[in-house]
């Protein structure tokens, strides 16, 4: 078995419960997470052209500077992204088409479509019924 985890655009979310949903498997945990990647936050210059110059400052973005920036007084804010984080344990001959499906729904060529992430699970277990590693997770 495989965990594989990934971070996502928040706008990505849909088409990707979708594909994963196609593939046979839709039991997933999400969670919105906020983070920043070689980019460090800053995404408008990325943004296409048509979006308006506010767009930063709208609720559609909302960075968030980090405490560490706000305590220590820095120069420049560092800025947070939000984002979505995907877990789904999947069995290890699903990882390829599984990754392939995530990478073609989710890359759009510009800074912040992501990660993956994929993580051997030595050991799974169903809390109600005791089913152990394959039956717990299917």
């Amino acid at each position: 078995m495989k965990e594989i985890t990934v971070i996502i655009r928040r706008d990505k979310l849909p088409e990707t419960k979708t594909a994963l949903e196609g593939l046979g498997y839709p039991s997933l945990t999400i969670q919105s997470v906020d983070g920043r990647g070689k980019q460090k936050g800053a995404m408008c210059d990325e943004m296409d052209a048509e979006m308006p110059e506010s767009f930063c400052t709208t609720v559609k973005l909302k960075p968030t500077p980090s405490s560490y920036a706000i305590e220590h007084t820095l120069p420049k804010v560092a800025l947070y992204v939000p984002k979505r984080l995907l877990t789904v344990i999947v069995p290890d001959e699903a990882v390829d088409n599984i990754v392939g499906a995530l990478i073609k729904v989710n890359r759009t060529g510009k800074r912040g479509d992501g990660r993956i992430f994929v993580s051997p699970v030595e050991s799974a277990i169903r809390i109600r019924t005791d089913e152990k590693d394959e039956e717990a997770v299917s």
